[in-house]
């Protein structure tokens, strides 16, 4: 038993569940993007740090295709566990002109975040953008974002895990697991 299992109330999805998805989806972006990508052209990987980065190891060793990475830091978390509404660009990607770009993301809650990120990417006139997140949390969201491949929708619960971090702990936990209140309620 890992210390950080102590504090969680429940596992919402297993090790193998998000195994078998992050496979399925690798094979579902390999499948579409092999149709749009010329003969050169790489398919570039933008993860949205820090909470994508296990994710998206995992999946880029399931996309059969060649891959450029690039990451971004965009936050709207004004404290612990609620957005502010303001969106703060900590770290850029490089030239997106001309390119097929898939932004991969651990968690759409408000879509306050990525709704800005995407508008942001847009203007720069990608020759494509497409999101992929590991988790959807339609419940709790507050603008519309079009989330092209999805790993899973969960219902409004406090989820940890697998990259996804409370007060920087709990990303190293091989599944999702929803927190105990009583760890971020105060």
């Amino acid at each position: 038993m890992r210390i950080a299992d102590a504090d969680i109330a429940k596992v919402l999805i297993d090790q193998e569940q998000i195994h078998q998805k992050v496979q399925q989806l690798g094979a579902e972006i390999s499948c579409d993007y092999s149709r749009r990508l010329a003969l050169n052209e790489h398919l570039l990987v933008v993860g949205m740090l820090k909470g994508s980065v296990v994710f998206m190891a995992d999946l880029i060793r399931q996309i059969d295709l060649h891959c450029e990475l690039d990451f971004m830091i965009a936050s709207s978390y004004g404290n612990a566990t609620e957005s502010s509404g303001i969106i703060t660009i900590k770290q850029d990607v490089k030239d997106i002109e001309g390119r097929h770009v898939l932004l991969v993301e651990d968690i759409v809650d408000s879509g306050f975040t990525m709704a800005s990120v995407l508008e942001i990417l847009k203007k720069r006139n990608p020759a494509s953008i497409a999101l992929c997140s590991l988790l959807d949390k339609p419940s709790r969201r507050k603008t519309n974002v079009k989330i092209d491949y999805c790993g899973f929708e969960i219902p409004d619960e406090f989820v940890v895990g697998y990259g996804l971090d409370y007060a920087s702990r709990y990303r190293n936990l091989p599944y999702i697991g929803v927190l105990k209140p009583e760890i971020y309620i105060k």
